[in-house]
């Protein structure tokens, strides 16, 4: 166990026979007030929430994200930002797991120690870092251990099975299996049951590591999938923001309407 509060968030979960419900926004969309008072709303209906630091030219993201990703940059969000919005997330919510989702240009420009040092005062339990792969990642998945701070490998339907069997094993608290091959905000182009299928192949490895389920997961698919640890939103909800600034609708009321629907599909 690396990181107790996501640990707890599985556990918990677990216990209500349901998977975890983890949610994605990028980090000052439309402002860093907004991006609070949307984490501050969803997360009673939430189990982990996960939380983008804005980059202009991502590699993953499809146009979703990219459109929040552009309204937090031209906001003016910086780095410093995104760690006093989860600072004052944790005022309010301090037991809530909270993932930030980087690429490693940004915490190089930081500097590994210091970025690790930041995530933790303010509270920061687990990282995604996209464009770090295994193995180059063991070296800085080491450091995060050092700080408690539970690093989340990726595997993709691509990975083969002596590279699962590596990536397993030196992971964290938590696995991010990624259901297809595409960009973030694409429709599912595999059945349910083929990402089931792979996922199980996983937790064969090791059934006591968590495996969460992201790309593809909307309001019409979490329920096919809840047979997994966790299931990761994210492209609707920043839809979700996108539409409700198009029609002067609030997007802490939009969001936190779908997030409840989420939550009560995988009930």
């Amino acid at each position: 166990m690396i990181n107790p509060n996501l640990t707890l968030a599985f556990e918990n979960c677990k216990l209500e026979k349901r998977p975890a419900l983890l949610t994605y926004i990028v980090a000052g969309d439309k402002n860093k007030n907004m991006t609070l008072n949307i984490l501050k709303n969803i997360s009673a209906y939430v189990d982990i929430c996960e939380i983008g630091i804005p980059h202009n030219t991502p590699v993953a993201d499809g146009k979703q994200i990219q459109d929040s990703s552009y309204r937090a940059l031209k906001s003016g969000i910086k780095l410093n930002d995104v760690f006093e919005i989860v600072k004052n997330f944790k005022k309010a919510d301090s037991t809530k797991p909270t993932i930030l989702m980087s690429y490693f240009n940004q915490i190089l420009q930081c500097g590994e120690n210091n970025f690790l040092k930041k995530c933790k005062s303010v509270g920061v339990d687990g990282l995604i870092v996209v464009d770090l792969p295994f193995p180059e990642n063991k070296q800085f998945a080491d450091k995060c251990k050092k700080h408690h701070i539970s690093f989340v490998q990726l595997i993709a339907p691509t990975t083969s099975d002596e590279r699962m069997k590596q990536i397993v094993k030196h992971s964290h608290d938590m696995i991010y299996y990624i259901s297809m091959l595409s960009t973030t905000g694409g429709k599912l182009k595999v059945t349910p049951q083929k990402i089931l299928n792979n996922y199980f192949k996983i937790k064969k490895i090791n059934k006591e590591k968590n495996i969460v389920i992201g790309f593809g997961i909307t309001e019409k698919t979490i329920k096919s999938l809840r047979r997994a640890d966790g299931l990761v939103v994210g492209s609707q909800l920043c839809k979700g923001i996108t539409d409700s600034l198009k029609s002067n609708k609030s997007p802490v009321k939009t969001l936190t309407k779908i997030v409840k629907s989420l939550r009560s599909k995988i009930q």
